[in-house]
């Protein structure tokens, strides 16, 4: 388990730096954050650190956004807001994104928590009443 303290914007980079060390070789991240926790900011910010080569945005429509890497790797941006049953998670293949041994983020991952892999590291942001976000993982 561990902690990471972002007490503001200027300091992501660095957060999301530690953040990358704790990931390691897992290839399923499954992010939990209320609305506006800064699930999205810090998936662009690893995408950014990772060298991803396409625009990062929040796949809410789409449910997923596939993103190239200069060094050839693909990482698989989900976000499960909109889904209503995990039908629609079936539906989208997830079995194929989530063994491919490519990195998948996973914004909303409450809403398809029992299809979650063993291995998925699960980070949780907090934010304090002074707008200090906390990541967690385990």
């Amino acid at each position: 388990m561990f902690s990471i303290e972002i007490p503001e914007l200027n300091k992501l980079s660095d957060a999301v730096a530690e953040l990358l060390q704790h990931i390691g070789d897992k290839r399923i991240i499954a992010f939990y954050g209320k609305m506006g926790a800064g699930k999205t900011t810090i998936i662009k910010e690893i995408c950014r650190q990772l060298n991803v080569i396409d625009i990062v945005s929040s796949p809410t429509f789409a449910l997923i956004n596939e993103y190239h890497c200069a060094d050839g790797k693909q990482i698989f941006h989900f976000d499960f807001y909109r889904i209503n049953k995990l039908d629609e998670a079936y539906d989208l293949g997830y079995e194929e994104y989530f063994y491919s041994k490519n990195l998948c983020l996973i914004e909303w991952a409450e809403k398809i928590s029992p299809l979650l892999p063993d291995n998925t590291l699960t980070i949780k942001i907090e934010e304090t009443e002074n707008g200090v976000r906390i990541v967690t993982g385990s």
